[in-house]
């Protein structure tokens, strides 16, 4: 696997790829199952695929958050190199960002609602870093999890605003064996905080299996009480929405996604389900 650091040498790397479709999977570090599964997917339509480490700072409305996020990166290599990555490129903060940058995107309702509402600007963040990474490995196809609903369809905006030639492939949630949605944050839950995170889950496979177009507000509230009422557990939102707007999901609604964010413990979590597809 060859890793890189600085732009100039990513770049000079992918201005020779020739007809070699290649695949990018961007992340945080603190790898899982879940991102490699993302490199796996990668690996069967592309034939190159790159992984990005960079925690970035623009996207934390949390100084706290950033300051405690894992990092490591030798486990994180280690991974890499087993799941048979081809490119690591993982810079430094000061490689990505110039001092006082400025960003704003248009996003519209999408940087509002759900994630945004509880984190302004975190989207802002997100698009100004994928846009920069996007420009530095110029992938064919960029995979994402489905586990950041919302940060797709973002992405897939910002994709379609700025007419880049690159096709997103959102990729199925990877689930512990007891249904925990896997993320690089559930290191942080104390054993008590894991169990009671399993009720997440468990209210998304409740509406899921007892959906009915007509009767979507009951079935929102009936999950959203199920998560108040577990112990150590504070429910930020429960939403069944659009798929493609995330505004309130009606009985003429398409395609269904529910969306869930609590805080566990110490630990802010997120999941999802689709319904009808």
């Amino acid at each position: 696997m060859k890793i890189f650091t600085t732009k100039k040498e990513t770049e000079n790397y992918f201005a020779n790829k020739g007809q070699k479709i290649t695949g990018f999977v961007a992340t945080m570090g603190a790898l899982h199952q879940g991102h490699i599964s993302l490199i796996k997917q990668a690996q069967q339509s592309t034939d190159e695929v790159t992984c990005s480490i960079f925690v970035n700072p623009t996207q934390f409305t949390d100084p706290k958050d950033l300051e405690k996020y894992p990092r490591p990166i030798a486990a994180d290599i280690a991974m890499l190199e087993q799941a048979g990555c081809d490119v690591l490129f993982n810079p430094p903060v000061n490689e990505m960002y110039d001092d006082n940058e400025k960003w704003h995107l248009n996003l519209g309702d999408l940087e509002h609602l759900l994630e945004g509402k509880f984190r302004p600007g975190h989207y802002q963040g997100v698009t100004q870093v994928v846009y920069k990474l996007f420009n530095i490995v110029k992938p064919d196809f960029a995979f994402f999890g489905q586990k950041d609903y919302q940060q797709v369809l973002v992405v897939n905006k910002m994709i379609e605003l700025l007419n880049m030639p690159v096709k997103l492939v959102m990729c199925p949630i990877e689930r512990e064996n007891d249904g925990l949605a896997m993320s690089s944050r559930n290191i942080h839950l104390t054993p008590f905080d894991r169990e009671n995170a399993l009720i997440l889950s468990k209210a998304l496979n409740w509406a899921k299996n007892n959906f009915d177009s007509n009767n979507i507000p009951a079935i929102q509230q009936q999950a959203q009480q199920m998560i108040s009422s577990q112990p150590g557990v504070e429910l930020e939102y429960l939403e069944i929405a659009d798929g493609q707007t995330l505004h309130t999901a009606t009985s003429e609604t398409k395609n269904i996604v529910a969306l869930v964010a609590a805080r566990v413990g110490k630990t802010r979590l997120i999941d999802n389900m689709l319904f009808d597809w």
